[in-house]
């Protein structure tokens, strides 16, 4: 399997600096700051980063475990909302919602509900995050 690499670069203080996110094969490249981590400035930062890598990750896990039992999607679309809260210990992402919404023909919902709940609880970046913060999920037939 190969190995995926992104690039960061930050120039300055913590406060007034400023840098750039990149991901190795140029699929993606944003500028983040202090402003559009801890307030509402321009640009990305680290959580939605991995809120974009959760969603599309539970996504296609989700498009798979339905595939594997016999039904194929229209479509699968999730928003992770990534939670980043002050603590004890400092900063730290505590929460994760996960919210996904599926087109898939011939499916019931508790059949839905569960291929959804195998999705949540396998994908491989749920498996990377879940230990330290707590994953929820709603799951909806479109």
């Amino acid at each position: 399997m190969p190995i995926r690499t992104a690039t960061a670069r930050w120039e300055g203080n913590l406060t007034e600096g400023s840098g750039t996110i990149k991901t190795g094969k140029g699929g993606y490249q944003g500028n983040y700051s202090f402003k559009s981590r801890f307030e509402e400035g321009e640009g990305t930062n680290p959580e939605e980063l991995i809120a974009a890598a959760h969603s599309g990750c539970f996504s296609m896990a989700f498009s798979k475990g339905l595939a594997d039992a016999g039904f194929t999607p229209t479509s699968v679309e999730t928003v992770a909302k990534v939670h980043l809260d002050k603590g004890d210990a400092g900063f730290g992402v505590t929460r994760i919602d996960l919210e996904t919404v599926g087109n898939v023909p011939g499916i019931d919902d508790a059949t839905f509900q569960k291929i959804a709940e195998g999705a949540k609880e396998n994908c491989p970046i749920s498996r990377l995050l879940s230990p330290g913060a707590q994953i929820t999920l709603s799951a909806k037939l479109a």
